[in-house]
């Protein structure tokens, strides 16, 4: 496992990329009954869900997520918590925002917050997250949620400005990897719908487990 390599190789960088293309899902933006901001250690998730907010794409703005090991530092008060006051400053309602503070992982994101618009009617969301999460959260939503028509979201950045944004390379290549994991192994876990992935992915993907990003894989 590595988790202090100062600056990754080309080689490394390019299969980064790879992964980091196939997260997203380059959805066009469409307004939604409900905008869905998943928690997250990345607080540029509530300033674009209040941006979008301010585009006028969704009346209602739920946040949700408690804390993970990867969080609890930045956002000791939950997830879903930090991210409401921080659309707040940037300007949306507070009566337009819910918060669901109990989830713990992207299924329960969904699931609870679900739940916590039963008897609201939604036919469709707009699911914010990180730029990396995009193709886990439409997975997740599609097994979870299958009613509603889901579109994701995220900052438009690429993965070199993202990197000098969270200021920690090999933080941000460990959840890359951390994240496709899931993406193949969830669908035969229950938790998620099956997703293609490419043969170029998949390389890419066992290269940078070789070399050493694993510390977000799970068991």
């Amino acid at each position: 496992m590595i988790d202090n390599i100062a600056v990754p190789t080309a080689n490394v960088m390019s299969d980064a990329q790879i992964i980091w293309d196939y997260h997203q899902m380059n959805h066009a933006l469409r307004p939604a009954d409900i905008g869905i901001g998943l928690g997250s250690h990345d607080l540029g998730v509530a300033t674009y869900a209040a941006h979008l907010f301010h585009q006028s794409l969704f009346p209602t703005l739920v946040f949700t997520g408690a804390t993970s090991p990867s969080t609890t530092a930045y956002f000791p008060r939950g997830e879903a918590i930090h991210y409401r006051d921080q659309a707040i400053k940037l300007g949306v309602p507070a009566a337009n925002i819910l918060v669901e503070p109990r989830a713990t992982n992207t299924g329960q994101n969904i699931a609870f917050t679900r739940d916590l618009l039963a008897g609201t009617p939604v036919k469709s969301v707009l699911l914010i997250s990180k730029p990396y999460m995009e193709r886990r959260a439409f997975a997740t939503c599609q097994k979870q949620w299958p009613e509603v028509q889901a579109t994701c979201a995220s900052a438009p950045i690429d993965l070199t400005t993202y990197i000098n944004t969270i200021g920690d390379a090999n933080f941000v290549l460990n959840m890359l990897v951390g994240d496709l994991q899931r993406v193949i192994t969830y669908p035969a876990r229950g938790f998620a719908i099956e997703q293609n992935v490419p043969a170029d992915v998949h390389h890419a993907y066992d290269r940078l487990i070789a070399a050493g990003y694993t510390s977000r894989l799970t068991t």
